[in-house]
C-alpha cells in the first residue's frame, strides 16, 4: 500500500477550490477581468429621425437597432421574433429600403431615416397597405404583420424600380408584380399562422392601385 500524503489532488478539489474563489471575488467586491472591460465600455451618441422625427441617443454600441427602438424609444411594433434575422418580424424602412433590424446596429444608422409601422399610418388614416390586410384578413395572431407590412410596402417599391429578383427569367426585364414575383421578395417574413394567401391578395390589390 502507499503511502498517503495527507492531500488528495482530485477535479473535485479543483472545482470546489475555483468555485470558492469566484465566490471571494464576488463578496470583496472586486470586479472580475470580464466585469471590468464591460464596465470601460463608453456609450456612443447617434442621431437618426424616427416616423419623421428627430432623436439623439446615447447607447452602448453593441445596442442593435431593434432594441433602440423597442428599449429607448418605446416603439414596439417591430416584433423581436427569432434574434437572428430569420423570421422578418423585425423589419423597418431604413431610407426606404427594408432590413432586420434585429442584426443591424444602431450606431451603423447615424444620419439616416428610419420609418416603423407606427410611421406608415395611424389608427384614423391608414396606410393603403394596412387597411389593404385588414380588408384581406392577411395576418391572424397579429406577431409578424408589422414587419410583413413594412416589408409588403418595400416590395412593391423595390418592383416598381426595376429592382431583380430571382423570380424573374430574365434580370433585365421590368419586374412585374405577379404572384409568383411577391412570394418570392416576401420569403423572408414569416407568418406561423399561415396567413400567406391573403397577404398575397393585398399586396396585389396595392399593386393592381399602383399600375
Amino acid at each position: 500500500m502507499s503511502k498517503s500524503t495527507g492531500f488528495e489532488m482530485s477535479r473535485r478539489n479543483v472545482l470546489a477550490g475555483s468555485a470558492a474563489s469566484a465566490a471571494a471575488v464576488k463578496v470583496s467586491g472586486v470586479a472580475t477581468p470580464s466585469e471590468a472591460k464591460a464596465e470601460q465600455i463608453l456609450n456612443i451618441s447617434v442621431r437618426f429621425a424616427v416616423n419623421g422625427k428627430k432623436h439623439e441617443l446615447s447607447i452602448d454600441p453593441r445596442t442593435t437597432l431593434l432594441d433602440a427602438l423597442r428599449e429607448h424609444l418605446y416603439l414596439t411594433g417591430a416584433k423581436k421574433g427569432c434574434d437572428h434575422g430569420q423570421c422578418g418580424a423585425c423589419t423597418v424602412l431604413v431610407d426606404g429600403v427594408r432590413i432586420n433590424s434585429c442584426l443591424s446596429l444602431a450606431v451603423m444608422h447615424d444620419g439616416d431615416e428610419i420609418t416603423t409601422i407606427e410611421g406608415l399610418g395611424t389608427p384614423d388614416k391608414l396606410h393603403p397597405m394596412q387597411a389593404a390586410f385588414i380588408k384581406h384578413d392577411g395576418y391572424q395572431c397579429g406577431y409578424c404583420t408589422p414587419g410583413q407590412i413594412c416589408s409588403a410596402v418595400a416590395v412593391l417599391d423595390e418592383i416598381k424600380r426595376g429592382i431583380p429578383s430571382h423570380a424573374q427569367e430574365n434580370p433585365i426585364d421590368q419586374p412585374r408584380a405577379t404572384n409568383i414575383e411577391m412570394r418570392e421578395r416576401m420569403s423572408g417574413n414569416i407568418c406561423r399562422c399561415g396567413a400567406y394567401s391573403n397577404i398575397a391578395v393585398a399586396m396585389a390589390e396595392i399593386a393592381g392601385d399602383r399600375e
